[in-house]
C-alpha cells in the first residue's frame, strides 16, 4: 500500500559513496559529470531558505502521481466484476498480480536509473508511459467502444503500462529529491522527507474518496461512469507529468554511478562460485561463506552483503504479511458491498473504505510515537524492532480474525446454499380472501396464506432430479384448483395467487438467487391493473409491464427514500411511494388500483425472504484499525533495522474508527488521555509498576 512504495523509494535513496557501498547516505559528488548532468549546480532557494526551489515541483508531482496511482486503483476490483462481469475470484487475482507487477517493476527503474538513463530521465520516460497507460485505461472503461475483448484487451495493456510507469519512477522521486540539497543541509533534507510523504497520504486520501464517488454518483452511459472515476487520474498523471518538467531547469542532475543491486548480485554470485571451485580439504576455511568473494570484492561490500543476508532472514514472514494487508483493495472491498455503510449523514461507498487506510496513518504514527512507546518505555520494557514486528504479526492475524466473524454474520443474511435436487419456494398470495396451498410430494405451507401476507422466509422443495413437474393444488372458498409447474434444481421462485376474470390463477416466477452488492437494492414490479404500465423511479425507467398480473424483471437502484416514482398508463400518470428500499435487499412492488384517480401499494410492497444487509461497515472498523495498528508496527520495526540517520520515519501505509464504535478507537483516545496525563507523573518518582497501573488504569 502506500507504506511499502515508501519503504522502496527510501531504501534507493541510500545510494553508495562508491559501486562498493550499500549504506552510505549520499553520493559526496566527487565523480565529475557527465554528458547533461550537473552535480554542483545550485537551486533557487525558497524564501531566502536552505530549501532549494526545485523541491516545490518535486511534491506536486508526488502528490499528483500518488492521486492518480490510489486513485485509479480504489475502483479496480468493482470495474472487474461490474464491468466485465467477472467473478470475485478472478478479479481478485488480477487485481493482485497488477498490484504485484507495480512492486516488481521498480528493480527496473532502479537499474535504469543508476546503471543508464540517471534518475531525472528515468522519471520523464517512465512518466510517459505511465500517462500513456492510464488513457488507454480511460478509452478502455467506456461501453460503448467495442465488444468486451475490446475493453478488456484495453485495459490489460493499461494495467500493464501503469505498472511499468508507476514502479519505474517509484525508487527515483524520493531520492532525486534528496539530490536536490546540500550535503550540509541535513535537517532540511528529514524535513523534505517527511513533507514528500505528507503529500503520498495526501493524494492518497483524497483520490481514494474521491475516485469512488465519480464512479457510484456520476452515471455515464446509463451505468456506473468507470471511464470518468479513470480519466480523472490520468489528468493528474498528465498534470504530474508538466509540473515536474516545468522544473527541470532548477533541478540538480546526478550522473549514474552504477546499481549497486547488480553488484550485490554479482558479489553472491561470485563468493558461490568461487567456493565450489574451491572445495579441497587443503584449502583453509573462511568465515564466512560470502568471504570467498574476497579475491574480487572490497571487504566494505562483502561486509554489507552480509548484513543484507541477515536481514534477509528477517524479513521472510513479510510477504505473509503484505499478502493479507493489501486485500483490503479486494477481498474486503468485496465484503463491504455486501454491508450496510449508511453513516446517517453520508453513505459509504464500498471501495471508499481504502481512504480509512492514510487517514488512519495520519492519526496513529502521532498517537504511537508521543504516546504509546513513550509510556512502554516508561515500563521498563524493552520494545525492540523484533517485537514490535511479532506485535503486528499477532493484530493482523487478529484483524483477519475479526474479518472472519464479519463475514460469518453477512452470510447470514443470504440466501440458504442449494444442493442438487433441491429448490427454494415462497408464495405471494395477492387474492382478497386467504388461500390454502398444497404441492405435490411436498409437505409444506400448513397454514393458509394470508391475503398480501409477508413470507417470513424460503421453503425448501424436494426434487427426484435436476428437474421435475410439480403439481399445486390451491383452495380458495370453498373451490379447489390445480396446476402444473416445472421446477429446476438450484432455483429460487414466487409463487404468485391472484384473482382473474373471476376465478383464482397463478404464476410461478423466478427470484434472485445472490444478495444485491454494491450497496444496491433489487426491485421488481407486478402489475395489478388491466392496463399496461409504464413505471419510472428516481429517473430509472423499467420496460413495459403487461397487465393483469405481468412481471418485470429486477432492477438494481441506489438505497434510498422512494416517495415519488412515476406509474403511467393509458389513463394517466401516477405516483408511486415506495418507502425505503434498503443495502442488499430484493422488493416485489404490487401495483393495485386502490383509489381512484391515484395508484398506491397498500400492503404491495413483499421485501423478500433475502434479508437486507444489516451488518453495519462499522463494525468492519475493529477489524481494519487491528489491521492499521498491525501495518504500523512492523513497519516501524523496519524503519529502524533499515533507514540511515536522518530518515528514521515512520512507514506510511493505507484507515478512522468512528469514536465508540471500535474498540481500536478506544485505545486510541486513551492514549490521548495519558499523553494529556503525561506532567502528572514525568517529575514524580512513581515507579514503573505504579506508571503501569496508572497506565491501565487510564
Amino acid at each position: 500500500m502506500v507504506g511499502d512504495e515508501a519503504r522502496g523509494e527510501m531504501n534507493t535513496f541510500q545510494r553508495n559513496e562508491s559501486k562498493e557501498s550499500l549504506f552510505t547516505f549520499i553520493s559526496t559528488g566527487d565523480d565529475p559529470p557527465k554528458g547533461d548532468f550537473h552535480v554542483q549546480k545550485k537551486s533557487p532557494k525558497l524564501c531566502g531558505s536552505n530549501y532549494p526551489l526545485s523541491i516545490a515541483f518535486i511534491v506536486v508531482n508526488e502528490f499528483c502521481e500518488r492521486f492518480s496511482y490510489y486513485g485509479m486503483r480504489a475502483v479496480l476490483t468493482l470495474y472487474f466484476i461490474s464491468f466485465f462481469h467477472w467473478d470475485e475470484n478472478l478479479s481478485t487475482a488480477v487485481y493482485h498480480a497488477f498490484s504485484a507487477l507495480c512492486y516488481f517493476t521498480p528493480v527496473i527503474g532502479a537499474i535504469m536509473a543508476d546503471s543508464w538513463l540517471g534518475k531525472y530521465k528515468t522519471i520523464i520516460y517512465l512518466s510517459i508511459v505511465y500517462v500513456v497507460g492510464h488513457l488507454i485505461k480511460s478509452v478502455g472503461a467506456i461501453p460503448s467502444l467495442g465488444n468486451q475483448a475490446v475493453h478488456v484487451v484495453l485495459s490489460m495493456v493499461g494495467l500493464f503500462l501503469i505498472a511499468l510507469g508507476t514502479g519505474g519512477i517509484k525508487p527515483c522521486v524520493s531520492a532525486f529529491g534528496g539530490d536536490q540539497f546540500e550535503e550540509e543541509h541535513t535537517s532540511e533534507r528529514s524535513k523534505f522527507f517527511s513533507v514528500f510523504y505528507l503529500s503520498i497520504n495526501a493524494g492518497s486520501l483524497i483520490s481514494t474518496f474521491v475516485t469512488p464517488v465519480l464512479r457510484g454518483d456520476v452515471k455515464c452511459f446509463g451505468e456506473d461512469c468507470y471511464a470518468l472515476a479513470f480519466g480523472v487520474p490520468a489528468a493528474l498523471m498528465v498534470l504530474a507529468l508538466v509540473v515536474f518538467i516545468a522544473g527541470s531547469g532548477l533541478y540538480r542532475k546526478t550522473p549514474p554511478q552504477g546499481n549497486v543491486l547488480l553488484e550485490v548480485c554479482k558479489c553472491i554470485g561470485f563468493a558461490i562460485k568461487n567456493r565450489l571451485k574451491n572445495r579441497s580439504r587443503q584449502i583453509p576455511k573462511r568465515d564466512h561463506w560470502l568471504d570467498w568473494a574476497s579475491e574480487q570484492y572490497s571487504k566494505q561490500l562483502i561486509a554489507e552483503v552480509k548484513m543484507v543476508t541477515r536481514v534477509l532472514f528477517l524479513f521472510l514472514p513479510l510477504p505473509m504479511f503484505w499478502a493479507l494487508f493489501d486485500q483490503q483493495g479486494s477481498r474486503w472491498t468485496l465484503q463491504a458491498t455486501k454491508m450496510n455503510a449508511d453513516f446517517g449523514i453520508y453513505v459509504l461507498q464500498p471501495d471508499q473504505m481504502q481512504f480509512l487506510n492514510p487517514l488512519l496513518i495520519l492519526v496513529f504514527i502521532p498517537i504511537f510515537d508521543l504516546g504509546l512507546y513513550p509510556l512502554i518505555s516508561m515500563c521498563k520494557f524493552n520494545f525492540t524492532p523484533i517485537r514490535k514486528m511479532a506485535t503486528g504479526m499477532i493484530l493482523a492475524g487478529m484483524a483477519f480474525g475479526l474479518a472472519a466473524i464479519v463475514e460469518v454474520k453477512i452470510n447470514e443474511t443470504d440466501m440458504p446454499q442449494l444442493v442438487p435436487k433441491e429448490s427454494l419456494i415462497q408464495v405471494l398470495n395477492l387474492a382478497k380472501n386467504p388461500v390454502q396451498v398444497t404441492i405435490q410430494d411436498q409437505n409444506l405451507f400448513q397454514q393458509p396464506v394470508e391475503a398480501f401476507q409477508n413470507p417470513d422466509e424460503y421453503s425448501h422443495l424436494i426434487l427426484n432430479g435436476e428437474q421435475q413437474s410439480l403439481r399445486f393444488i390451491l383452495q380458495h372458498q370453498g373451490s379447489s384448483l390445480a396446476f402444473n409447474y416445472t421446477v429446476k434444481e438450484k432455483s429460487v421462485y414466487s409463487l404468485i395467487v391472484f384473482e382473474a376474470e373471476g376465478s383464482l390463477s397463478s404464476r410461478l416466477i423466478t427470484d434472485l438467487e445472490a444478495k444485491p452488492e454494491n450497496g444496491l437494492a433489487a426491485v421488481r414490479f407486478i402489475n395489478g391493473l388491466s392496463q399496461d404500465v409504464n413505471l419510472t423511479i428516481d429517473s430509472k425507467q423499467f420496460t413495459p409491464v403487461q397487465r393483469n398480473y405481468g412481471v418485470s424483471g429486477y432492477s438494481l437502484v441506489e438505497r434510498d427514500t422512494y416517495d415519488n416514482g412515476k406509474c403511467i398508463t393509458e389513463t394517466g400518470e401516477f405516483t408511486l411511494d415506495l418507502g425505503l428500499l434498503d443495502f442488499g435487499a430484493s422488493y416485489t412492488v404490487v401495483i393495485t388500483n386502490q383509489v381512484t384517480g391515484s395508484v398506491k401499494v397498500p400492503h404491495g410492497l413483499f421485501p423478500t425472504p433475502m434479508k437486507k444487509a444489516t451488518c453495519h461497515f462499522a463494525i468492519n472498523l475493529e477489524a481494519l484499525v487491528a489491521q492499521e495498528i498491525a501495518g504500523i508496527f512492523p513497519c516501524c520495526a523496519e524503519g529502524v533495522s533499515l533507514l540511515p540517520a536522518g530518515l528514521d520515519v515512520p512507514e506510511i501505509r493505507p484507515t478512522v474508527p468512528l469514536p465508540g464504535q471500535s474498540f481500536a478507537s478506544v485505545f486510541a483516545l486513551s492514549f490521548i488521555l495519558i499523553l494529556c496525563c503525561k506532567p502528572i507523573w514525568e517529575g514524580s518518582d512513581l515507579s514503573a509498576a505504579n506508571r503501569c497501573s496508572f497506565i491501565f488504569l487510564l
